[in-house]
């Protein structure tokens, strides 16, 4: 029996440029895709680390983007020794943009307890609605609308939402032009144009000598053109003046697909910077011409070293959870895609959001051929001498889906192994999986490697993220240093989970409040709709 799903089981409104399959491909162990080339060298290009993507690599967490300095390229520029000269964007003041939900939940905690009694219902409600208000009026016309001024062009260029086009595309001054006039909605009450507002404070400082304003892959050349320093401190300026360059794009291309539960595929106006919003799921022949436009980009980047990472499988987030047991004994689909707080005993397909096992499918198997564009990118650039490399984030998270692998031995593929997680996460108590995040007052129930929104990571598995990329750099030869930014680490390199584990308040001080069917997340989702207003184009 084939591989490809026979035609009566394909959704009819799949494309036919989408090659439904049965079973996923194996994952890229190998980044290099057994191509060797010859190592560059020569002296420390000035800027160690630069990345280019999307919500993952800016660090979005629970329904906003805040705390930076614990992206994953923020946790690599720790590892490097290197995180006191990495650039990053702020976003201080009221859990940042454009609405946080673990913060919100921190707030409903301090006024209510850690449960919210159905008669206190009403007023949890009004206090969320004056939280949402609060948070409107510090980002739009309060201290958050003002862009504090930077010293240069950031080394993390990622913005949350944006998908290839955006990145060709957007710079300072048509992201300035896109923020119209705010006004106070009372009714629908988020940040208006939040997600222009967080890329502008990445982008204002990015522009030429001559003040012309850059899209990211302009920025990160303006940036490669610093040069290397030499033994002798003098700088070449004819050498590379980025170390590692990482490109982490194309998850916004499907996501929408979960955070909406509704799957429109790409159609004329894909490639427009106004129109393409409406659809979810781009064609894979439409993402591959977006990618043929983003490689000489890339090209025109002086870097050392480039790493390409792929797509997820955006149907393993737990934003969106299988209902109603798998379609079949070893299948990796349940019939139906729903919000993780309905119950498979409350499910109505006929009124609740939803996604088909069959709409899912198509959807994981377009990313597989977005995923075969882009290895072959890598592939044809270390064929031509280049030092490109693969980091294999489908993979990763592949073997740590629970319920799609883990808890089910026979939808397993011949070549899945469970990831084995550091020692570090191993002893914690439960041990953290991929299932949607629950905590209560014994603290966490489950979950633990995605946020509250149940599409991004937690702190400890942005790590994950940052140890793969750490694996490949140190392959590449990067030299890994501590804190002091002088002394060199011995290899292996691993990194510091401990301290992310600490630093990560889910972990470490989980909502209390958050019982094991996760009504409160549900509350919220009710009061603002807030999985399909900011995630995961924030506009």
């Amino acid at each position: 029996m084939g591989n490809t799903v026979p035609d009566a089981a394909r959704d009819p409104k799949t494309p036919d440029d989408v090659e439904v399959r049965l079973q996923p491909p194996p994952p890229y162990d190998d980044p290099t895709l057994g191509i060797d080339v010859p190592r560059p060298d020569g002296g420390e290009p000035v800027h160690r680390l630069v990345t280019i993507g999307d919500s993952l690599t800016h660090g979005f967490q629970s329904g906003a983007i805040h705390n930076t300095r614990l992206s994953w390229p923020a946790i690599v520029a720790w590892e490097l020794g290197w995180s006191h000269r990495f650039r990053v964007p702020t976003y201080d003041g009221y859990g940042g943009l454009p609405f946080n939900i673990e913060y919100a939940i921190r707030d409903l905690e301090h006024h209510f307890g850690d449960r919210i009694a159905w008669w206190e219902s009403p007023f949890a409600a009004l206090r969320l609605r004056h939280l949402m208000g609060e948070i409107e009026d510090w980002w739009e016309r309060g201290p958050g609308s003002e862009i504090p001024a930077t010293h240069g062009i950031l080394h993390n260029l990622a913005v949350y939402g944006w998908d290839l086009r955006d990145a060709l595309d957007r710079d300072a001054d048509n992201l300035a032009a896109a923020i119209a006039r705010p006004r106070d909605d009372a009714v629908a009450q988020i940040v208006e144009n939040a997600n222009e507002r967080a890329a502008l404070r990445v982008y204002a400082s990015s522009r030429d000598a001559s003040g012309q304003a850059l899209t990211a892959f302009g920025a990160a050349e303006e940036l490669s053109k610093a040069g290397a320093v030499l033994p002798d401190g003098t700088i070449d300026p004819g050498q590379p003046g980025i170390e590692t360059l990482v490109v982490a794009l194309g998850s916004n291309n499907a996501l929408g697909t979960v955070t909406y539960l509704e799957v429109r595929w790409s159609a004329e106006g894909y490639d427009d910077i106004e129109t393409k919003n409406v659809y979810t799921a781009w064609r894979p022949t439409h993402f591959a011409a977006e990618l043929a436009k983003v490689v000489p980009e890339v090209r025109r980047i002086r870097a050392r070293h480039v790493i390409f990472a792929n797509v997820p499988h955006v149907t393993i987030a737990p934003v969106a959870r299988g209902v109603a047991g798998k379609v079949r004994p070893g299948s990796r689909y349940y019939p139906y895609y729903t919000r993780p707080w309905i119950g498979d005993a409350h499910f109505d397909p006929k009124v609740d959001p939803k996604i088909t096992s069959q709409e899912a499918r198509a959807v994981d198997s377009a990313i597989d051929q977005y995923n075969a564009a882009i290895a072959d990118v890598v592939r044809e650039a270390r064929t031509a001498g280049l030092d490109w490399y693969l980091l294999d984030l489908t993979g990763m998270l592949d073997r740590l889906a629970a319920r799609r692998y883990r808890e089910d031995v026979r939808a397993r593929p011949e070549w899945w192994f469970p990831l084995e997680l550091p020692q570090e996460l191993r002893l914690l108590d439960p041990v953290p999986d991929s299932r949607f995040f629950s905590a209560g007052p014994q603290g966490r129930v489950r979950g633990g490697l995605f946020s509250l929104d149940g599409v991004h990571p937690t702190t400890i598995a942005y790590g994950l993220v940052a140890q793969g990329c750490v694996d490949i750099m140190a392959r590449a030869g990067v030299e890994f240093r501590y804190v002091d930014g002088r002394t060199a680490r011995r290899p292996p390199v691993r990194v510091d989970f401990e301290r992310l584990a600490r630093l990560d308040t889910l972990i470490s001080d989980p909502p209390r409040s958050l019982d094991a069917d996760v009504r409160l997340i549900g509350r919220i989702d009710e009061v603002i709709d807030v999985f399909r207003r900011i995630l995961p184009f924030g506009r």
